[in-house]
This record gives C-alpha cells, sequence and structure tokens, in this order.
C-alpha cells in the first residue's frame, strides 16, 4: 500500500481525476431538490489508497454503501434533479464542518488513516477548495436559482447506515432525521410507520445538529428550506434490487407527501 504523496501542497485534483460533483436530472420539476454527501468513493489519484487496503476502502468509513443507487432512481422516479459528490468521504467528509475533527479522520471507526495523518494547512485547504467547496457551491446555486425562480423546493439529503455499529444491531430499516424543521420529517414517519411492514427511527439512528451535519443546517435550515435527512439501512439496498425497491417505496410516498404539502400551502 504505496502511500503517493506526490504532487504539489496547493493542488490536490489533477490529470485523470473526475470532478466532485456529479447530477442527475437538473432540469428536473419535481419539488424536491435530492442530495448524497457520501454518493461515491472515488481517491484522488495524488492521495493513492490513504494507506488502507481496499477492504476497507469498500466499507461504510468510505462512502454511503447502495445509496447511489437509490439516489439515482429516485431522482428519475420523481422527476428530481439531484447533486452528488463523488470522492470517499475519508478524503473530506461533505457533511461535516470544514472545522471538525471528522471532517479530514484521521481515524474512521476503528481504522487508521494514515495518509490523514499530519497533513498540512495547505494540504487541508486544497481538499476543501477542489471538493468540499464546489459540491456546496453547486446546491447553493441551485437553491438561490429555484427560489429566485419563485420555485418551491423542498431539501432531502439521502444517506444510509450500517446494520451493525459497535457489535449493537440496528433495528431501524430507515430513519427519518431533523434538527430545527420538524415538518417533513414527521409526514415520513408517518407515511412509511403506515405501511406496517417498517422499523422507521424518528431521529434515529442518527439526530441532526450543527456539530455534526453540514447539508441541512447550512442548506435547509439557514436557507427556510422544508427539509428532512434520511437514513436507509445499508444491508437494503446493498444490491440492485434492492434500490430499486426503496426508490419505488419513497417515490411511491414523497407522491403523497407533495400533495399534503400543497394541501397545507408549504410549497406556494
Amino acid at each position: 500500500m504505496a502511500l503517493d504523496t506526490a504532487g504539489a501542497a496547493d493542488q490536490l485534483l489533477g490529470e485523470g481525476d473526475i470532478p466532485p460533483v456529479h447530477e442527475v436530472n437538473a432540469e428536473g420539476t419535481s419539488p424536491f431538490l435530492l442530495t448524497s454527501d457520501h454518493h461515491g468513493r472515488v481517491l484522488p489519484r495524488a492521495l493513492g489508497d490513504l494507506g488502507i487496503p481496499e477492504s476497507e476502502l469498500v466499507r461504510h468509513i468510505g462512502w454511503d454503501i447502495g445509496i447511489a443507487g437509490v439516489a439515482e432512481r429516485l431522482a428519475q422516479m420523481l422527476d428530481a434533479h439531484l447533486i452528488a459528490q463523488r470522492y470517499s468521504r475519508l478524503v473530506i467528509d461533505c457533511n461535516r464542518p470544514p472545522g471538525a475533527a471528522s471532517s479530514i479522520p484521521v481515524i474512521s471507526e476503528a481504522t487508521t488513516i494514515p495518509r490523514n495523518e499530519a497533513i498540512s494547512d495547505a494540504e487541508r485547504a486544497a481538499r476543501r477548495r477542489e471538493i468540499f467547496e464546489p459540491y456546496h457551491h453547486r446546491i447553493d446555486a441551485t437553491i438561490g436559482r429555484r427560489l429566485h425562480g419563485k420555485r418551491p423546493t423542498v431539501l432531502v439529503s439521502l444517506h444510509s447506515f450500517t446494520p451493525v455499529y459497535a457489535g449493537v444491531a440496528r433495528p431501524w430499516h430507515i430513519g427519518a432525521l431533523y434538527n430545527r424543521d420538524t415538518v417533513l420529517p414527521q409526514l415520513l414517519v408517518k407515511h412509511l410507520r403506515s405501511q406496517g411492514d417498517l422499523v422507521v427511527g424518528d431521529n434515529e439512528p442518527y439526530a441532526v445538529s450543527d456539530l455534526t451535519d453540514y447539508t441541512i443546517p447550512v442548506h435547509g435550515e439557514a436557507r427556510g428550506l422544508v427539509n428532512t435527512g434520511i437514513e436507509i439501512r445499508q444491508d437494503l439496498i446493498a444490491d440492485q434490487s434492492g434500490q430499486q425497491q426503496w426508490a419505488d417505496r419513497l417515490a411511491r410516498v414523497f407522491a403523497e407527501i407533495e400533495v399534503e404539502l400543497r394541501a397545507e400551502r408549504l410549497l406556494d
């Protein structure tokens, strides 16, 4: 596992690296704007393999397993715009405030990330400038354009979670996450629980906060948007069949919720 430290300290992405932002259905007409902070697990060529084996990179510490397939299918089914981030959360976590220790983790769960140890301020700034900022600037610009055009906009941040954490099994199939705004999460919990076959987390297995999250506080709450986070258990969406089933389920639920939001004049 070579640690490739080549390249100028003030530049991260170069020839052969892909852009950090991935979009689906940018002209979609749905009020729902979908984001996926941990969509991919690409590593910049300059960082080599971060000093860890592939078996670690494909785990949850590297990305949100299964959520890419759900997000892209859901975008098409809802005719919604999806903005996603391609690089591994181990390079820089695009759902963490840049000053947080977990933004560029030295240890993730029990795994040490050697290439993240003792990095310079210049390298830290490059990761933020070339990956984190383009992604969030794109979300911000999209919301600004939609609001300027008086388009109803509801932010849905899509994630997945591990079935077992610290040796404890997690019973939830899906969770609705929130901080200050509970309108959409409570509608989501109500509709999902009414299906009768799901264990639905109400701000479980995680809760949103200004200290641990970025997308919802900055793009949802600070912009005054109706918003929710969604976490789906990874073993349910590990293959294409599961991804399609959950996209189908969420598309039906969001279609019903859109009707309710319009009736309550929350999409005017």
